[in-house]
């Protein structure tokens, strides 16, 4: 006779397949969690993305998202992983063993499984990171800046998850050993978990639900911090993106249940419509996750093709191959010194302009924060001199652009984009220009707007105007605008990048500063607290071919062959983390799906085989399985991508109230990436529909 534990460790050989499920599954979530948390805490990236900055936030977001996702999924396979347990669990109790014996048992082997998992997960989950960004550096860009480090927070992330999934796995073991009726323990595995019936208003009433929340979600922060002058703290706002949880649920439902077709056939596909029925809590469940995942995989995935779309066309759309200005107290290469270079770079330069442009203070209206019970608010105060803007004359203006006007005195221009935006940081509006030197004031109808895009931010003023305001006005208060053409620009990269290092290097420290920098912030600034956080950053002229320096230097030349060449390198550390973030989303989604699928056939096995017997045809039961594969794998993807797509689409919208060229092509190649990504998951599913039917010997 063999005792209790040769019995137990016997069973447990002939149970490896779902030992091995919930042992890949927390492996799995672990090896991507540790991953993306390495990722998202590497100096390397932090040192790029601005603190605070949109991109950092967005990161973050999907990072939640990415760890719900697991962890549900992780529930997931434990669920299953007891209710298959709890036919023997239950066999056990009937013959007389001890609940605490069997617990034991189960907590040994849940600690041994859960120790291995999660153990390797956090261990490869550094090394599949890094993997990959070597994969990306070696097959997009390889810089200096693209060197990858890690910071040990990142595995504090790693081991809490770790804690929270063998936790889990614990409580619902004990869970599942303590049930007090012997019978529901044996017929637990046995158990359905069904849908009640849904109403067919759930469909529509779930888009409402989504499209509110959406939009709340989205507002909430313009309300809170322009209406209220409060900036909330972080993650309250995404309570009000709740609705569209519940409305989610509700689209899924209705769509496995229901469908959305009117069906003429009730009976038609009643078989495969039934197994999803039956199994339907934990069906929606996974599809759940799985759309908010591809949701925020195809959110990360997006960021590309919209960056570097409006990148390239904002390029085309200059009105200038080469364009650099600077402060008239550094020994910048002029036009003798440009020409010079441009012949010993074979390069004939067939436009040059040039003009002077002054430094002025304008007035307007700044935010002075202040800390109480309720967290951070803001007033807003007015100032005659509150920041520090560059003016050209009108005649410079000419000059430059071929664009003839005619201002009176008095009166000045701001210049907007090529398509009048002021893109949410310039408003043109200035009523009272100050010369900062002299203290004289001028008082100003800013009641005209010019487009260029090389030139945005700027004022244009009457000639007089000009001449009188640049009165007093030291070397450091005046620049120089410069603009070129070439022939052949796009032939011209050579030059471009020595003339690039030309200017880099006869810049001073005086100019070795960001682009926010402004010397009329930074008096009143150091007023009112005694210190300037511009001050204690600054762009590195020895990193001058890294993204810090390219995007925010503040006196970075704009040459369109440079920029066009470069843009991949400039922007590679934001490119290869959002692809990174959307592979890691992808990865899990797919694994769900397969999982899901694989539950599905082992479920229903049984069921198979008795249509079988009763005369169902090969053919036929090939189509219920794949029907419900399918539905696994579409409703969510088209759920997923449907939402994402559209939320962007409200996003590009309400970032000035219009949908811009720029941004109509950029959600134009989206749709590219929609269809590419699409492939991929067909293949998946043919590959999964191939194993379920290897499973059920179809």
């Amino acid at each position: 006779m063999k005792n209790f534990t040769e019995i137990y460790a016997r069973l447990r050989r002939r149970s490896l397949k779902q030992y091995g499920l919930l042992t890949g599954c927390c492996f799995f979530s672990v090896l991507l969690i540790t991953a993306y948390a390495c990722m998202m805490r590497s100096p390397t990236i932090l040192n790029v993305l601005p603190e605070g900055g949109d991109s950092r936030k967005q990161v973050m977001m999907v990072f939640v998202l990415a760890v719900i996702g697991c962890a549900v999924f992780s529930l997931y396979a434990a669920n299953l992983f007891f209710r298959y347990k709890s036919r023997e669990t239950g066999i056990f109790l009937a013959l007389g063993a001890g609940r605490g014996q069997l617990k034991r048992q189960l907590m040994g082997e849940l600690a041994l499984m859960a120790l291995a998992s999660c153990g390797a997960g956090a261990a490869l989950g550094g090394p599949l990171a890094l993997g990959l960004w070597q994969l990306f550096r070696l097959a997009v860009v390889d810089t200096e800046e693209m060197a990858l480090s890690f910071n040990m927070d990142s595995y504090g992330m790693a081991l809490a998850f770790s804690a929270f999934v063998t936790i889990a796995l614990f409580i619902l073991g004990r869970r599942s050993v303590m049930k007090t009726n012997i019978i529901d323990v044996i017929q637990e595995s046995r158990k359905s978990e069904a849908i009640r019936e849904v109403p067919r208003w759930y469909g529509w009433g779930g888009i409402a639900m989504l499209a509110l929340g959406g939009f709340l979600g989205y507002i909430a922060p313009t309300v809170f911090i322009r209406g209220l002058h409060w900036y909330p703290p972080e993650g309250l706002t995404a309570i009000f993106y709740l609705p569209a949880l519940p409305g989610l649920y509700m689209v899924l439902l209705h769509t496995v249940v229901n469908g959305w077709s009117i069906k003429k056939h009730r009976y038609k596909n009643i078989i495969s419509t039934s197994m999803m029925k039956f199994q339907g809590r934990q069906t929606v469940n996974n599809m759940l996750v799985m759309t908010v995942l591809i949701a925020g995989a195809f959110f990360a995935g997006f960021y590309a093709p919209m960056l570097g779309t409006g990148a390239m066309m904002g390029y085309d759309s200059r009105p200038v191959d080469y364009a650099y200005f600077y402060r008239n107290d550094q020994n910048i290469p002029g036009k003798a010194q440009v020409r010079q270079l441009a012949e010993d770079y074979g390069v004939n330069i067939i436009f040059w302009a040039e003009a002077p442009m002054i430094r002025l203070a304008v007035d307007g209206e700044y935010e002075v924060e202040s800390e109480g019970p309720m967290g951070t608010t803001y007033e807003v105060k007015y100032s005659e001199q509150m920041q520090s803007k560059l003016f050209l004359s009108e005649s410079s203006y000419e000059a430059l652009t071929g664009e003839s006007i005619d201002l009176e005195p008095g009166h000045i221009a701001g210049i907007m984009d090529s398509t009048g935006s002021g893109q949410g940081i310039f408003g043109g509006n200035a009523g009272v220009v100050t010369n900062y030197i002299t203290g004289e004031k001028y008082y100003v109808n800013s009641d005209r707007e010019l487009r260029n895009d090389v030139l945005f931010g700027r004022y244009v003023c009457d000639d007089s105007d000009f001449e009188k305001m640049a009165q007093g006005l030291p070397e450091d208060w005046q620049e120089t605008m410069v603009f070129f053409n070439v022939e052949n620009c796009e032939e011209s990269y050579d030059f471009a990048k020595a003339l690039f290092n030309a200017i880099v290097d006869a810049s001073g420290q005086e100019v070795e500063q960001y682009d926010a920098w402004d010397p009329v912030v930074r008096d009143r600034e150091i007023m009112e607290s005694g210190e300037y956080f511009m001050d204690m950053y600054a762009p590195d002229y020895d990193q001058r071919d890294s993204s810090d320096f390219r995007l925010y230097w503040k006196y970075m030349p704009q040459f369109r062959v440079l920029d066009k060449a470069d843009f991949v390198r400039t922007t590679a550390v934001f490119l290869m983390l959002f692809i990174f973030i959307a592979i890691v989303c992808f990865a899990a989604v797919y694994v769900i799906a397969f999982t899901r699928c694989m539950t599905i056939a082992l479920n229903n096995s049984q069921v198979y085989e008795d249509m079988a017997k009763l005369g169902a045809s090969k053919k036929y039961l090939f189509q219920s399985v794949r029907r419900q594969t399918a539905k696994v794998f579409s409703v969510p993807s088209v759920t997923g991508t449907a939402l994402i797509y559209a939320f962007y689409a409200m996003i590009m919208y309400f970032n000035d109230s219009r949908l811009s060229l720029t941004e109509i092509t950029g959600m134009g190649v989206c749709l590219l990436v929609v269809a590419g990504v699409s492939v991929i998951t067909w293949l998946i599913y043919r590959l999964t529909l191939k194993k379920v039917c290897a499973a059920l010997k179809i």
